[in-house]
């Protein structure tokens, strides 16, 4: 019996033993699990948020997609300016190491001077400077990890550097611009800085419409900095600019630059600009300025007022070719006809006190308004420009779109000035009725006499013809609708007088354009010396249609200062040369009809 008790105790001993094992094993495993459970809460959400961002941090690469911008193109299409890509070449400098590469089917190590080296001579550049970059990146941040090796290289340069397979050099695109035709066109396309910022030009006007949105993605690099295949994750989607399309036929542009350039440097001019308009539509075809600046090698013009387009922001006293507005502003006020004569003398005293005079010493000429316009006398223009008050000729003035900056749309265009009725003196009374004592830009001039071509009509001056977006739709259309300056009667007496002009002018011989009449006026003006003066500089110029019995086509020539020959001699072989090669280009059906006859005198 009592061994029997002695058994029961020593089992329930052990029973309770292994109990107590048990329960210890399960507080055990329940503070493990606990301090687990808790652990894991910490991370999966008390610290989520950072530690997500600290993992997202170390292996994720945000990066730009760039959207493409638009392309400037000339009306018939040519593209003009556009964009390509280029990229840069970038590598990882704390992860430049050696690295294995298997050559013939053998393992073979690359030094990282090797790399260097091999890196380049594919980007043209020296194996030390390449440790250069990288050595100078560690210094600045010992766990650098970033830093280029070259910027904007073609495709070609990139594929060299990829097919070294070197693991810690990368690539991003950097779009760039480039102007196909070089100079052409050049001084209104403009151009962008090296960050891409519009400077200038079309590049700067119509932003609004040439400029892209970028987008973004991400994409998952491995511990040694290596882009994951198939790891990229967009995050907003590109958006390439709409194109702009301009009125310019480059092919003129490029004859009308050559042309005008080549007349410049013969002459020693200062600068020049040549226009050349559509006179039905008031579309620019070509606009020149010389010194041109190509685009592409902006620095390769050394004087920044040479980049801009002086056709547009430069105004300048016209001189005589403004004597034709004041011509069809007394023909279209009725209070002169083609018959009224004057008496014009060398020097004309009016009674407000004004002293006027011609530029050759003469006689008293008995002249007509022909004549006064085949003469370019000064003191006739003020005998007719006197018929009407200062205020009738100041509408005048304005209706033209003198004091008023064009339509175009072009950046900084110059207004010109004409100064308020009232605050003219007795000088400048007069001498606004020959082109002194206000100024023009030479597209206002231009402007004039597309007035004068189109039976009387102003046309918008029109450089673009609108923003071509990516469904082909064309927004951003300029307005189209001309205004009656001049009655049509007027405005054809005032052509068949400037056709007389071009007939008997003394560089008849010099503008003669056999098979086409052709109405012209010339002009010679002072030029400002910056101190409230006059230098000893001329600007000289010639205006005109073409064919005069049916208008299509106005040339505007301005030469500034030329040195060698300032006089209309300057220009006028240019305005010769640039209207015949407009005839021929657009094959202007040569005049039928004989040129009026009309008298100079009475």
């Amino acid at each position: 019996m009592s061994v029997r008790t002695s058994s029961a105790r020593k089992n329930s001993t052990a029973s309770r033993s292994s109990r107590r094992r048990t329960v210890s094993t399960i507080l055990v495993l329940f503070v493990v699990v606990s301090v687990f459970l808790v652990r894991l809460v910490d991370i999966q959400v008390v610290q989520a948020d950072s530690l997500t961002a600290d993992s997202v941090g170390n292996r994720s690469v945000g990066q730009v997609v760039y959207g493409s911008r638009g392309e400037i193109l000339d009306a018939n299409g040519v593209v003009l300016a556009s964009t390509v890509m280029r990229y840069n070449i970038t590598m990882s400098p704390v992860n430049a190491t050696p690295f294995t590469r298997t050559v013939d089917g053998k393992k073979v190590e690359i030094s990282v001077a090797d790399a260097a080296a091999e890196i380049g001579a594919a980007t043209g550049q020296t194996g030390d400077a390449i440790l250069l970059t990288i050595s100078t990146a560690l210094e600045a941040n010992a766990k650098a990890n970033f830093a280029y090796i070259a910027q904007k290289v073609d495709v070609d340069v990139l594929r060299a550097v990829q097919d070294l397979h070197i693991p810690w050099t990368y690539s991003e695109n950097s779009p760039s611009r480039v102007y196909p035709n070089g100079a052409v066109a050049g001084n209104i396309l403009g151009y962008l800085s090296g960050e891409g910022v519009p400077q200038a030009g079309l590049e700067s006007g119509q932003d609004a419409c040439l400029a892209s949105t970028n987008g973004s993605e991400t994409y998952e690099k491995g511990a040694d900095g290596v882009r994951i295949p198939g790891s990229s994750v967009t995050g907003s989607e590109a958006v390439d600019g709409g194109d702009v399309i301009t009125t310019i036929d480059s092919d003129l542009n490029w004859f009308v630059q050559q042309t005008l350039a080549a007349r410049a440097q013969e002459t020693g001019a200062a600068w020049a600009t040549a226009v050349v308009q559509d006179a039905k539509t008031g579309k620019l075809l070509a606009v020149a300025d010389y010194p041109s600046v190509d685009p592409n090698n902006v620095g390769g013009t050394e004087n920044p007022e040479d980049r801009g387009s002086r056709a547009f922001t430069q105004s300048f006293e016209p001189g005589s070719t403004l004597k034709a507005l004041t011509a069809a502003s007394v023909l279209d006020a009725g209070v002169a006809t083609l018959d009224t004569g004057v008496v014009a003398p060398y020097r004309y005293l009016p009674a407000n006190g004004a002293n006027i005079n011609d530029s050759h010493a003469h006689a008293d000429q008995r002249m007509t308004l022909t004549g006064v316009l085949i003469d370019s006398s000064n003191t006739g223009m003020s005998k007719f420009g006197e018929m009407l008050t200062n205020q009738k000729r100041y509408d005048y003035l304005k209706a033209f779109g003198v004091g008023t900056a064009t339509e175009s749309g072009f950046p900084r265009e110059d207004s010109g000035i004409l100064h308020p009725v009232e605050e003219w003196d007795n000088q400048t009374s007069y001498a606004t009725m020959f082109g002194q004592g206000l100024t023009t830009t030479a597209l206002q001039v231009s402007s004039i006499y597309q007035t004068i071509a189109n039976d009387g009509v102003r046309m918008p001056v029109q450089l673009v013809e609108g923003c071509r977006q990516a469904d082909g739709t064309i927004t951003n259309v300029p307005e189209t609708t001309g205004t009656r300056v001049l009655s049509e009667k007027a405005a054809n007496e005032t052509s068949d007088v400037l056709e007389m002009v071009y007939q008997n002018s003394w560089v008849s011989s010099i503008w003669e354009i056999p098979g086409y009449r052709v109405a012209a006026k010339t002009g010679t003006a002072q030029m400002p010396d910056g101190k409230g003066g006059y230098s000893s500089g001329y600007l000289v110029s010639v205006s005109g249609f073409a064919p005069a019995d049916d208008p299509q086509y106005v040339v505007s020539v301005s030469i500034a200062d030329p040195v060698k020959l300032n006089t209309s001699a300057a220009p006028a072989p240019v305005f010769q040369e640039i209207m015949s090669q407009v005839l021929k280009k657009y094959r202007a059906v040569p005049s039928g009809a004989t040129a009026p006859d009309l008298p100079s005198t009475w």
